[in-house]
């Protein structure tokens, strides 16, 4: 018995605990932080349904407190049963009305923002045209109007709406930066729409959220907003071949031997992998590792240890040909 009671006095110490942790996270992949006017409009959706189920829970407890307190046998009363309501047309109509106008509170608004989210920016001549293709596991992301295509960084303007056109190249996955809209899956063989848009210069993370295999947890992504005339350079700078340094020139051969059947180093370059196009200004290598010399012979020497599942196969290189192809990837700016 006494072992008991020393266990129910721990239960103050989680709650709290539980408390505390709840304030733990990302602020960057928080739907609770909106960062444009989408994730806006979504959170004022949570907002509304979370105030009509605390309004009805309210009501519920209020009505069973009433009725326990109003109805409860005191000490001397007789066995009366209190009068029935059963059958009241006036009571019927009123719990039938009420959850209606409820529902309809709901779901009016949550009607108008999913079109909206849909179908609003096929009406902005100046949105920012975006297709997205999910591969196990990484990202590409292709800029059709302006002729360039990358992978693992999505790069957008601020102020401006961005039309995504979101599809899958093997499973379904799904495309969600929480801090600027909802996900959105991506599906073999089908074609999804949406826009979303950033107000401010910030580097939001995405992630896929749909289970798609083994590195499903690994398959992230960056999405960095610039100034639309930052953006415009960033556009000019992707489309101008990068100049490859003398001590890097046996690294681009080793790289062309052994890589070039995959991945592209070019403007609108595509492949079975990820376009490598601006490869040194990433922030990240394989979407999680920390870019530096070392993630890169990690990822380089055996991918399948950093993502278990990715179709990059062991290459087999010696040492001093990993860092020859470092050396060239480096000054892929």
């Amino acid at each position: 018995m006494n072992r008991w009671q020393n266990l129910w006095r721990f239960i103050p110490l989680f709650g709290l605990m539980m408390l505390l942790l709840t304030g733990c996270g990302d602020g960057t992949i928080s739907a609770f932080k909106p960062r444009g006017p989408v994730a806006r409009d979504q959170l004022f959706l949570m907002k509304l349904s979370f105030g009509i189920m605390i309004l009805v829970v309210a009501v519920v407890f209020i009505i069973y407190l009433y009725v326990l307190v109003r109805f409860r046998k005191k000490k001397g009363d007789k066995d009366i049963i209190p009068k029935q309501v059963e059958g009241s047309h006036v009571l019927e109509i009123v719990w039938t009305v009420i959850p209606i106008i409820l529902l309809l509170i709901l779901a009016v608004p949550t009607v108008q923002y999913t079109f909206k989210a849909l179908e609003d920016h096929r009406n902005d001549k100046d949105a920012i045209h975006v297709k997205v293709t999910a591969h196990a596991f990484w990202w590409q992301f292709q800029y059709p109007d302006l002729g360039i295509a990358t992978a693992q960084d999505l790069v957008i303007p601020t102020g401006k709406k961005i039309a995504f056109e979101i599809t899958s190249a093997d499973v379904t996955h799904s495309f969600w930066v929480p801090s600027l809209g909802g996900k959105m899956n991506a599906n073999v063989g089908l074609t999804n729409v949406y826009y979303l848009q950033a107000d401010d210069v910030e580097t939001f993370k995405g992630k896929c959220a749909v289970l798609c295999g083994a590195s499903h947890s690994l398959m992230d992504f960056k999405v960095k907003s610039m100034d639309p005339a930052d953006f415009d350079k960033w556009v000019a700078k992707m489309k101008t071949p990068a100049v490859i340094p003398a001590d890097a020139q046996r690294g681009e051969q080793i790289f062309k031997d052994n890589c070039m059947a995959c991945h592209a180093v070019n403007a609108q370059g595509l492949g079975a992998g990820p376009n490598l196009n601006g490869f040194a200004s990433r922030e990240l290598v394989a979407g999680i590792l920390p870019h530096n010399d070392e993630s890169l012979k990690t990822w380089i020497h055996d991918p399948q240890s950093v993502k278990p599942g990715n179709s990059m196969p062991k290459l087999g290189l010696k040492d001093d040909q990993i860092n020859d192809v470092i050396k060239y990837l480096n000054s892929l700016k």
